[in-house]
């Protein structure tokens, strides 16, 4: 998969992004000299042994082993594929991906992205020029929306009729094909027709901005009151998020997100100025729905209706919400007033009013206990030992960490005993890092793992070139570094390791920028002092072919005056 993506975009890439933020935006990091250091978020510790390095654009956990740039720090800790993880990234830092890029295996569906780009300009083109869109636009004017809001969601209009779309992009079979498998038309008694019909349109936009599907809301009574796209190769319900992407685009730091449950809550709060909330479509919140949520704020706040049935998803949601509450994320649950939803409530509050009330959403630990300890009668032993094991499932659900621990030391203060858990067989030992020997290696791997470390030393005059003579993997490698360096300078040790395609090189080299070289300040000698032993590897390499060659008259010119410079060399050393 990494072959298909260009290695300098990816080299580019991790010249603009710090691995310190975004490690820190997941695992909250403290400063320790020139690195940063936590509990490795891999495997369970007490005592830190995860630590990045600014300079090396690397982290490396001294007790599990665990090591990587921010690429793989985002495949392993998010679960995100290499070019999802790309991506993610690339959007972080508002790089561009080039088209050129496939980002997935299987049929090519650009076509299906081209077609949703059309649907979604025809539907916005719609809302401003239809003959029936006037009830559209007054609609939308009684829900208070504008239309630079309604520009900024590119929001349309389908008209009411079996074929308007269909005849406008549906000229011959294979359009009507496509359409088809892009969820915009709908079969039935033996004929296709347009999906959405006398609707307002929502275009649904992925992280990459592309259309991928769309939402429709009926001006009246008709039901259903919403339709969405039916799952297509570029749609899934229960991935994609609507009003993230325009979240994203509007505000360059998002401290949390809010969770609403429709379109129009989105849109609404959004022209009262309030841009970070998105809503799911349609369905209940997903693990993955959660993932992409955390992976770009800290914080989500889910938005119910104070009702028993909104409780009930909130509490649906609590149990998705724990086995991803990793330190440094939270969620919190804001029940709003009987009657009300997100767009009645902040036009009748405002946005101020309603800011505060996000900010004072009842955290997650807080629901959770109040819940749980509304079934037992606390002011018995019994009560309070059944709310142990009631909240043991949940607590047990957790990842390991501070907030496990805090939640541990609220529940043993609630039930009024102390709780203690037995640490897991399994738990990694941490290895020490002073009382580490230096690792031992051959002179190619010493040279490249110092020039990984310190990749300033491609830049010494009169470096020695013989050693290229050598026709061997860790040769060819070294002689490419030096190749890299030299004409990008500028590159740091996570550009090196990830600029290699093959796994199994990029693996080799992440270990050798680990390696325990004890270097002070003599880098650049020790480094010298590699490349004149692998020359000299290579005249005694050469010494022995030309060895194997037991007659003269086997030799040519060229050699054999090669041979008598090797026997000059020895003789004068």
């Amino acid at each position: 998969m990494a072959g298909r993506i260009p290695p300098e975009f990816i080299d580019n890439l991790l010249s603009r992004v710090d691995v310190v933020d975004i490690i820190n935006q997941r695992v909250p990091l403290r400063r320790a000299g020139h690195e940063y250091k936590a509990c490795c978020p891999f495997h369970d510790e007490k005592t830190p042994s995860f630590t990045v390095s600014p300079n090396k654009q690397f982290y490396h956990c001294f007790g599990c082993g665990a090591h990587g740039t921010a690429l793989g720090f985002l495949m392993e800790y998010d679960r995100l594929s290499f070019p999802e993880a790309v991506e993610e990234l690339a959007t972080s830092v508002g790089l561009e991906m080039p088209d050129s890029i496939a980002f997935q295996q299987g049929p090519d569906n650009r076509p299906l992205y081209e077609l949703m780009e059309k649907a979604a300009d025809w539907y916005s083109k719609q809302l401003r020029q239809h003959p029936e869109a006037a009830r559209a636009r007054e609609y939308l004017q009684q829900r208070g929306l504008s239309g630079e809001i309604a520009r900024d969601f590119r929001m349309g209009f389908a008209p009411p009729g079996w074929n308007n779309l269909m005849e406008h992009l549906g000229d011959g079979p294979e359009k009507l094909r496509l359409l088809e498998k892009a969820g915009l038309l709908s079969t039935g008694k033996g004929r296709q027709y347009d999906r959405f019909r006398d609707r307002i349109i929502f275009p649904i936009h992925d992280t990459r901005g592309r259309v991928v599907g769309f939402g429709g809301r009926v001006m009246g009574e008709d039901t259903p009151k919403y339709l969405n796209s039916p799952e297509t190769p570029v749609f899934h319900k229960g991935k994609e998020l609507y009003g993230l992407y325009e979240a994203r685009k509007a505000l360059k730091d998002i401290d949390a997100l809010l969770l609403v449950e429709g379109y129009m809550d989105v849109v609404a709060l959004a022209q009262h100025g309030i841009r970070n909330a998105v809503a799911t479509l349609g369905t209940a919140t997903t693990p993955d729905h959660l993932e992409k949520l955390f992976r770009t704020t800290p914080r989500v706040i889910f938005c119910f209706d104070g009702d028993r049935a909104g409780r009930e998803a909130g509490w649906k949601a609590l149990e998705t919400s724990l086995p991803l509450l990793r330190d440094g994320r939270q969620a919190a649950f804001l029940f709003l007033p009987d009657g009300e939803d997100p767009d009645s409530l902040v036009r009748q509050i405002g946005e101020q009013d309603f800011r505060e009330r996000m900010q004072q959403a009842q955290p997650l630990s807080e629901f959770l206990f109040s819940k749980l300890s509304a079934q037992v009668d606390m002011s018995t032993l019994d009560g309070r030992a059944r709310l142990v094991s009631l909240a043991r499932p949940y607590i047990d659900q957790l990842p390991a960490g501070v907030f496990r621990d805090m939640m541990e030391q609220e529940l043993a203060k609630r039930s009024g005993k102390s709780i203690l858990r037995k640490t897991p067989a399994n738990t990694v030992r941490r290895n020490i890092r002073g009382g580490a020997r230096p690792t031992l290696m051959k002179p190619v791997h010493r040279a490249i793992a110092l020039l990984l470390q310190y990749p300033e030393l491609a830049q010494l005059p009169d470096l020695p070139e013989n050693w290229k003579q050598q026709d061997n993997p860790g040769a060819r490698i070294l002689a490419r570094l030096l190749e890299i360096l030299r004409a990008h300078p500028n590159y740091n040790t996570a550009v090196l390791v990830e600029h290699w395609e093959e796994d199994d090189i990029r693996h080799h080299l992440g270990k050798l920028a680990l390696a325990d070289l004890v270097v002070t300040d003599d880098q650049e000698e020790q480094f010298r002092g590699c490349l004149l032993r692998l020359e000299k590897e290579a005249r005694q390499n050469s010494a022995s072919r030309l060895r194997n060659k037991l007659r003269p008259s086997d030799m040519t010119e060229e050699e054999k005056n090669l041979l008598r410079q090797l026997y000059s060399d020895k003789k004068n050393r």
